[in-house]
Parts: C-alpha cells; structure tokens; sequence
C-alpha cells in the first residue's frame, strides 16, 4: 500500500505547477474512470426540464427563501426522534488520523467518475470523508442518488458525511434527510393562493419529490457494508474526534443561517478544541469576503475569526475550482479555502483579479488562472469554430503573469511574446479588460456558466486529504485531471501545514 506521504511526495513532482503533463495537457491516455460509469450519458444544464426543475434558486431570491423555516422543522423532528442535543458525532479514532473533504459532487456524468480512482488510492486509510455542498445535481432528489452518490463511492469503506448545498434544498432537503439522516419526509403544509410574493412563490415552488423506497434500498447495497455506515443527527453538526472538532453548517439556498443554527454554532464553537469549518457556501472566493449572516444579527466570519473559537481553517464548497485564502487575523493565520471540484463542471480561475485580501504570492488557486485561460479558449474555440480564438498553456500562463503582475507558477516551456491576437482572445475569454465576454467569469457565474460544461480531460477536479498527527494538521489538495497517469499518481496542487497542539 502506498502511503499517502509518499504519494504526496511524488505527486508535488508532477503537478500542474511542474509541468503541462502534470496539468493533463494533450495525448495522454484516458484515466480507468470510464469503466465506472453506469453509462455514458453526460448531465447537461441545457436543458429546460433540468433549469425547470431547478427554478427554486430564481423564486428564493425573488420572492423569498423559506429554507430557513423548513430546516427548523427537519430540525425540530430530528430532536423528538432523540438526535443528539449538540448533534455530535463522537468518533473514537485515536491521536493521529485522516479524512477526506469533497465537495459538489453530484453530476453524475465523466467530471464526477474521474476523481474517484485518485481519491480512493489516497483515501484508502483515511477514517471518513465529507462532502462540502451540492451533493446532488440537479435538485437533491433520493431518485438520483444511485448513480451520483451510492455508485461512484461504492468502493470508498469508510462512512460518508455531508451537509447540504444549495440544489440539495431544491427538493426541500427531502433525498438528503432520508440519506443521510434516516428521516421520513416531512407532513405537507398546503396553503390557499394569496396574491403576494409568498402566495405566488408557494403557486410555483418546486415540491419535494415522493422517494421510492424499493430503489433507494436497491441503491444502498452499494454502500451497505457495516464499514461504510453513518448516520448523522442533523443538516447541520459537529464531529467530535478527540483533538479537533469538524464544525458542519447548513447554509441553505441563499448561504445564510437561521436563528436556532446560529444559536447552536456559538454554543459548539465555545469549545476550546481546534476546529475546521465545513461550510455550503465559501467565506473568501475571488478576492471577495463573504462573512454569511446570521438570522437576528452577527456572521458566521465572526464567529470563525473569534480567537476564543480556535477556528484553523473554513471550508466551502458551491464554486467548482480551488482557491486558498490565508487571512491573517490578529497575531494567527486562518484558511480560507473553497474546495468545490469533485464532480461537476469547472469554474474558471482567469477571471480572478490579483488579489487584495491577502498576499498575491500566498493566494493559491487550482486550476493555475494560466490553465484555465487555455482550457476555456480551446473549449469555445471548438463550440464556435474560431481557431484563432485558442491560446497554448504557455501563452495563458504568460498573459496571465502579465495581466496579474506575478511570475509564472510554471516554467514556461519556450519564450511566449504576448501578441494582439492573444491580448484579443483573453479579452473576450474574461481575462483582459473588455466590456464584451463569453460566458465566464463572475457575472456569469450564477446563471450561465452552465454552458462551459463539458466531458472530456483534463477536467481540473480536486480533493482534500486532512491529516492529524503529532503535532501537526496537514491539508493537501489533489488534483484529478481524468487521464490515467493523474489517476495512478494524483498531482498534489496545495498543502498546508498547522500546528497543533501536542
């Protein structure tokens, strides 16, 4: 078995911040992951049924988000059936061990396949993992979680945390509560068309779809053995494992919390132990803060920088790339890390300004903003037949160097002059000043970046492998690119290294 110190050692030798192959640039073999796949059908957003069944995201920030209310009652059911007071998960694991944090996951189609073989090499001794967000696309629903959860981590025998993202709740929490929690569908609340923004929302809310319990057991015998067994008290909760606690938020559709989550969160955070937050919704992404409010007044950022929480690190998930953040805060460092590429499209990097919030040069991002670059240029380049639209991986590592004012984080392979027709390319890519863009970037990230979906490597997915031992806490992120020599040998992008207390 191949330790994953020693993975990790050869796997900083061959990222993406070595070489283009490291990255799963061109003529390299297809990785295994194909012959996981229950099919080859790819999960596409371009279509109306799927946008459809996924409009609660437009009718929660038009008229209103009633997650807040519906989570008090899961909650409140959870307590009468004798959940944990704290929702605590106590796990007995000893001084030293490791877990894996994935998040958005769910697409079900090759970018989701193609991060499994390198996270189940490198998480074969890790005690548990969690998922961080968007456990399922399009909407959470119990039908879809054969093949976009049981399937792909069939083979992963440890249990299997999550807290929800925002397409989770599109079904109202319904497939996830009886997942991952053992819950029974909440009593129907009707109530008479009121002309009112809540009446109108109520008329054209997406219901909770009815779970068919013969194909959800079928399903469960993917992961049925006693190894890979969990059940959690809560959307939201805390596991506890002995010298750090994982603090799970649920953030719902809009990323805040509710009044009674708040509550519990500064009650479980008062404990003295470190902790790592796992979060839906990113604190720090694109050199922006956002601190996720509490219903009633206050943030979650609050409560993470307090120094009396003894925060380390938040986590979360909804963007689809990697971005760390160390953000000084007093006289400690906390990371702030968006870890969102385990299985569905990408986010582009390039469109990441130099940053402000922390150091440029302690700024960390997966995809490189370069690789990025040339991967969306090749992508639209393809779809609309514009060839002089492309640009090499070294020509979108040189213009972003210039346009971020920073060396290259790979050495470019030969000398790379910026030309006009390369400044013109970026330019329409995001990556250079231009009122005129495709859809990339941060206006279009809500609604449109769907279209940059697509199913064949590199895909740019990534994970995390935690680690406690000694007097050590060591985050990495691996990188999954869907080529065979990424898969036997996952590229470690990142590590971080903090310490502990002995």
């Amino acid at each position: 078995m191949v330790t994953v110190d020693v993975a990790a050692a050869r796997g900083k030798q061959s990222s993406s911040r070595v070489s283009e192959e490291g990255a799963g640039w061109e003529g390299q073999q297809v990785g295994a992951f194909q012959g996981l796949r229950p099919n080859k059908e790819s999960f596409t957003w371009l279509n109306p049924r799927t946008l459809w069944r996924s409009r609660n995201e437009i009718l929660a920030g038009l008229l209103g988000d009633p997650s807040a209310e519906v989570r008090r009652r899961w909650v409140a059911s959870q307590r009468e059936n004798g959940a944990d007071a704290d929702f605590r998960i106590v796990k007995e694991l000893g001084p030293d061990f490791s877990f894996l944090v994935i998040g958005d996951t769910g697409e079900g189609d090759a970018s989701q396949y193609a991060v499994v073989p390198g996270l189940l090499r490198l998480g074969a001794d890790t005690s548990f993992a969690v998922i961080a967000s968007d456990v399922i696309y399009p909407t959470g629903a119990a039908a879809d979680y054969c093949d976009k959860f049981f399937r792909p981590f069939k083979d992963y025998d440890a249990p299997i945390y999550a807290i929800p993202g925002n397409h989770d709740w599109y079904d109202g929490l319904g497939g996830f509560m009886r997942v991952f929690c053992g819950s029974k569908p909440l009593a129907v609340q009707r109530e008479g068309f009121r002309l009112s923004p809540h009446g109108l929302r109520g008329l054209l809310w997406k219901k909770p779809e009815p779970i068919d319990e013969a194909a959800l057991a079928d399903a469960w015998e993917f992961r049925g053995r006693p190894s890979q067994q969990a059940v959690q008290p809560a959307p939201y909760w805390v596991l506890d494992l002995g010298r750090l606690l994982v603090v799970g938020i649920d953030t719902g559709i809009r990323g805040s919390l509710d009044r009674e989550q708040g509550e519990w969160l500064k009650h479980v955070s008062a404990d003295p132990r470190p902790k790592i937050l796992i979060t839906g919704k990113p604190i720090y992404v694109r050199d922006d803060h956002k601190p996720c409010p509490i219903e009633g007044g206050g943030t979650v950022d609050e409560i993470v920088t307090d120094p009396e929480h003894n925060y380390l690190a938040a986590i979360g998930g909804d963007v689809h790339n990697y971005q760390r953040f160390p953000v000084k805060v007093g006289d400690r460092v906390i990371q702030y890390i968006v870890s969102g590429g385990g299985g569905a499209f990408m986010h582009d990097t390039h469109t990441i300004p130099r940053v402000t919030r922390v150091p440029e040069d302690a700024f960390k991002c997966y995809p490189l903003r370069g690789d990025s670059l040339s991967f969306y240029s090749l992508l639209y380049s393809r779809r609309f037949r514009m060839k002089w639209l492309y640009l090499t991986p070294d020509e979108g590592l040189a213009l972003m160097s210039a346009r971020v004012g920073n060396a290259p984080p790979r050495d470019l392979t030969e000398s790379t002059p910026i030309t006009s027709r390369m400044k013109w390319a970026a330019r329409i890519l995001g990556a250079w000043p231009f009122p005129l863009r495709l859809p990339v970037g941060r206006v279009f990230h809500r609604f449109l970046s769907e279209l940059s979906d697509w199913d064949t490597p590199p895909f740019f997915k990534s994970f995390l492998h935690i680690s406690v031992a000694g007097d050590e806490l060591r985050i990495r992120c691996f990188a999954a690119t869907g080529c065979l020599a990424q898969e036997l040998n996952p590229p470690l992008e990142d590590e971080i290294v903090i310490p502990l207390p002995a």
